[in-house]
């Protein structure tokens, strides 16, 4: 499996962006799907996930209601759309099989493991 980001650009803050995550291979043994950051100086943290089964997505705390994942299975393609941009959302994106971090839906909390396979990223800044 291998994953490739791009989408990474300069934006000012309340701006939008959309990631895009080529996919060669198929994630499905996976069974998630996700996206994950690292701003500098800091761990990376899980952004959203996307089972790749059922459908159901998850999101960090900090960009609900901003972020939107998604996955188009026929073009093996994988989305992050990001809206309402802050500063704080600077940093390098990275598209993975498997996810990390606590995230959370309607459901509630859930806990992932972590990630088995990820790109080499893509820079987000957003700075006026």
């Amino acid at each position: 499996l291998r994953l490739v980001e791009s989408g990474g650009d300069l934006v000012q803050p309340g701006g939008s962006l959309r990631l895009s995550c080529a996919i060669s291979g198929s994630p499905s043994e996976y069974f998630w799907l996700g996206w994950s950051r690292q701003a500098p100086g800091k761990e990376r943290e899980g952004v959203s996930c996307i089972n790749l089964t059922d459908g159901k997505t998850y999101y960090e705390e900090s960009v609900k209601g901003r972020f939107s994942i998604s996955r188009d299975s026929e073009k093996n393609l994988a989305y992050l759309q990001m809206n309402s941009l802050k500063p704080d959302d600077t940093a390098i994106y990275y598209c993975a099989a498997g996810c990390l971090g606590n995230l959370s839906n309607h459901d509630g909390p859930y806990s992932f493991a972590g990630e088995r396979i990820w790109g080499p990223g893509t820079q987000v800044t957003v700075s006026s």
